[in-house]
């Protein structure tokens, strides 16, 4: 009843006469800016452990498919009953050995062949779209920049295309800073940002390797990162001091004290 009545509501504030201004004016691309935004949304009250919240943000993203649905239905393209019969046909699919009789003994042969269909997939469209083939296939562009890297480099790997050893990791990334201090010295900002983003990539290919998820790592390094700065700020406000009046070697002393109380606690 619940989603009857939220198809009910959408095809309502979509209406050309009676319908809300903001949500008639919207299309597929419009959207994207704020699907993004719920799902990140839905990802930070995991983090914080907010269940209650996590119902309300999980509606606010659940909108976003019927949004898109009842646009796709107003263009005779599908609608909702096609969005969710396609996953259901690709569950089973990729689920034989729940509905069918394969046999898979352990989380990671899973993984494994849920990968291998995945593949098949990708292989079957690419065929369809009479291009050639690649690993690479299917993995969205809009990603954010941490998460597409260890992506691609993760189906890359999977062909072979990986190092040996994790030394040659290591060789990689210190061989990335000598050429981005090379390339600061020059006047080619192009370069430059090149070789930045090389460095990036390699140090999501070292993560990769150790077996930690690059984007995972860098939010919690952001959050570690606010909350001390916000503590050097209460205590330099505590004491009537300005941060842009002090020395590099002042904020550096106090960062270390709260860094060194943050890591008692």
């Amino acid at each position: 009843m619940s989603m009857k009545r939220l198809l009910e509501i959408m095809e309502k504030l979509r209406d050309p006469v009676d319908g809300c201004p903001w949500d008639r004016q919207q299309d597929f691309a419009t959207l994207v800016p704020y699907t993004i935004e719920e799902a990140y949304e839905v990802a930070d009250t995991i983090a914080q452990q907010d269940y209650k919240e996590l119902c309300e943000e999980l509606g606010d993203l659940l909108f976003q498919v019927v949004f898109y649905a009842q646009i796709a239905r107003e263009q005779q393209l599908f609608d909702i009953n096609d969005v969710t019969a396609a996953i259901v046909d690709k569950l089973v699919r990729r689920h034989p050995h729940v509905f069918a009789d394969e046999r898979i003994e352990s989380a990671e042969k899973q993984t494994q062949a849920w990968e291998e269909h995945k593949r098949r997939e990708r292989a079957q469209k690419s065929g369809e779209d009479s291009a050639a083939p690649s690993e690479l296939d299917g993995i969205a562009k809009s990603l954010p920049a941490l998460v597409r890297a260890q992506k691609l480099q993760r189906r890359a790997a999977r062909v072979g295309f990986d190092w040996d050893e994790i030394a040659a990791v290591y060789a990689k990334l210190f061989e990335e800073v000598d050429e981005v201090r090379a390339a600061a010295h020059s006047a080619d900002e192009d370069a430059l940002e090149d070789e930045v983003g090389d460095l990036l990539f390699a140090g999501v290919n070292l993560a990769r390797f150790l077996n930690v998820d690059a984007e995972h790592a860098l939010r919690r390094a952001n959050d570690k990162f606010e909350r001390r700065f916000r503590d050097v700020e209460e205590r330099v406000a505590s004491e009537d001091g300005d941060m842009q009046m002090m020395s590099v070697a002042e904020l550096d002393e106090i960062w270390e004290a709260v860094k060194s109380q943050q890591n008692k606690d």
